[in-house]
C-alpha cells in the first residue's frame, strides 16, 4: 500500500518516512502543495492514503483536500496539523478530510488509525455499498423516499432537480441512518461505528454533519421529519415510506 506524507517539516517527514516503511508501506513524499498534487495524479500504482498537514507553502491543507474530493472522494485523508480549534478541525472535516490528529501526536495511534483507515479504504473499494446485517436496503446503488433519490456509488444525492455532492463521512453517516431505520441511535454509537476512532471527533461533530444532511435532505429543516433529534440521546432516521416507517 502506498502513503502520500505531505508535510512540509523535513525531519518529521522523514521521520514518518522511515516508520511507515518499517511497517511495510511504500511511502511518497511531498513538502509543498503542488508536489502533492503532481504525486497523487501521476502516482502509478495509485496513493492509497494521505497524511496532510493543513500550513503547506503553495496550497494549504484544506485546498490540497478539496481538489483531490473533486475526483476521488473515496481515498483516506488523514489530517496531520498543530492547529487545535474546533473550527479548524471542522473546516477538515468540511472539505472531506477522513481524520484529524493534532500535533504533537503519538505515533501508535498513527499507525492505528491507517491501518485502519486502509483495510476499511480496501472494503469500500470491493463494494462500496456493503450488506448491513440489520437492513438490507443499502446493498442496492440507489434508495428513494419522498423526492430525495441517494446515489451510494456516485456519492450524490438528488433532491427533486437538484443534485447534492456528499463527502465520505457525509455519505457514511447517511447510510448508516438508512440501515438503522428507526432505531433510536446515540452519539456515541455513531462515533464509535461511523467514525471508528472517537479521539478529536466530539458529538457537536455530529450534530454539524447532521445539520449538513439535513440542509440538503429536509424540506424544512428547521423542522425535520426524516433525521429526527431524540433529546438526551442521538438521532432517528425514518424515510417515511409505507413499507419502512416503524
Amino acid at each position: 500500500m502506498r502513503i502520500l506524507i505531505v508535510e512540509d517539516e523535513e525531519a518529521l517527514a522523514l521521520g514518518l518516512k522511515f516508520n511507515f516503511e518499517q511497517e511495510g508501506y511504500e511511502v511518497l513524499l511531498a513538502g509543498d502543495g503542488p508536489t502533492a498534487m503532481k504525486l497523487f495524479q501521476t502516482a502509478v500504482p495509485r496513493i492509497d492514503l494521505i497524511i496532510l498537514d493543513l500550513m503547506l507553502p503553495g496550497m494549504s491543507g484544506y485546498e490540497i483536500c478539496t481538489a483531490i474530493r473533486v475526483t476521488n472522494k473515496l481515498v483516506p485523508i488523514i489530517v496531520l496539523s498543530a492547529r487545535t480549534l474546533v473550527e479548524d478541525r471542522m473546516h477538515a472535516f468540511d472539505v472531506g478530510t477522513d481524520q484529524y490528529i493534532t500535533k504533537p501526536f503519538a505515533l501508535p495511534e498513527l499507525l492505528n488509525r491507517v491501518k485502519n483507515l486502509l483495510e476499511r479504504y480496501r472494503t469500500i473499494l470491493t463494494d462500496v455499498v456493503s450488506a448491513s446485517p440489520v437492513n438490507d436496503v443499502a446493498r442496492t446503488d440507489t434508495f428513494q423516499f419522498g423526492d430525495v433519490r441517494i446515489e451510494f456509488q456516485a456519492f450524490e444525492v438528488y433532491v427533486g432537480d437538484k443534485k447534492y455532492s456528499l463527502t465520505t463521512l457525509e455519505m457514511q453517516l447517511l447510510k448508516y441512518f438508512i440501515e438503522h431505520e428507526g432505531e433510536v441511535l446515540s452519539r456515541h454509537r455513531i462515533l464509535e461505528e461511523v467514525w471508528d476512532q472517537s479521539a478529536d471527533v466530539t458529538t457537536r461533530t455530529i450534530d454539524n454533519f447532521v445539520l449538513r444532511l439535513r440542509k440538503i435532505l429536509e424540506p424544512d429543516p428547521a423542522q425535520p421529519r426524516y433525521i429526527l433529534s431524540v433529546r438526551g440521546t442521538g438521532y432517528r432516521f425514518l424515510s417515511n415510506r409505507d413499507t419502512n416507517t416503524k
